[in-house]
């Protein structure tokens, strides 16, 4: 079978403003597109920075209501510094958890067993993880820059 490549996720969102600055203000996304080409039509493209897919808002795009969207996730190299990162930005996010047999507990669990959760003005919840993968590629880096 072909690559099969994930490029974009739909948002629904109520305002399409403060969703924008949401997303570009305090998650740090770049604005890729934002064009209104027709009345009753507008799409505003952000990525975040180093990622692959992007996500899209705007009006006359979806039936979906503002704030059902569940579950989309973000891998980070470093979870707290992350975690930091959004506080300062004033996101309101939960504590790093981890997976345990009894359910979650507050902390770093094992290798992909980081998490923080989070969501934008409407309800769409976001989690974000804790890459192995990407950690050793920071480390790679640093080492190779000392």
């Amino acid at each position: 079978m072909a690559d099969l490549k994930l490029e974009l996720v739909l948002l629904p969102v109520s305002d399409v403003d403060r969703a924008k600055a949401f997303y570009t203000e305090q998650l740090g996304f770049h604005v890729d597109v934002d064009d209104s080409p027709v009345p009753g039509f507008r799409v505003v493209q952000m990525t975040p920075k180093g990622s692959g897919c992007s996500v899209t808002i705007g009006t006359g795009m979806t039936e979906m209501t503002p704030g059902t969207l569940q579950g989309v996730q973000i891998c980070v190299a470093d979870i707290e510094a992350a975690h930091t990162e959004l506080v300062a930005r004033g996101v309101d996010v939960t504590s790093v958890r981890n997976m345990g047999p009894d359910g979650w507990t507050d902390g770093k669990g094992g290798d992909w067993n980081a998490f923080f959760f989070f969501k934008d003005p409407d309800g769409n919840g976001w989690a974000v993880q804790e890459s192995p993968t990407m950690r050793a590629q920071l480390e790679t880096a640093a080492a190779s820059h000392a």
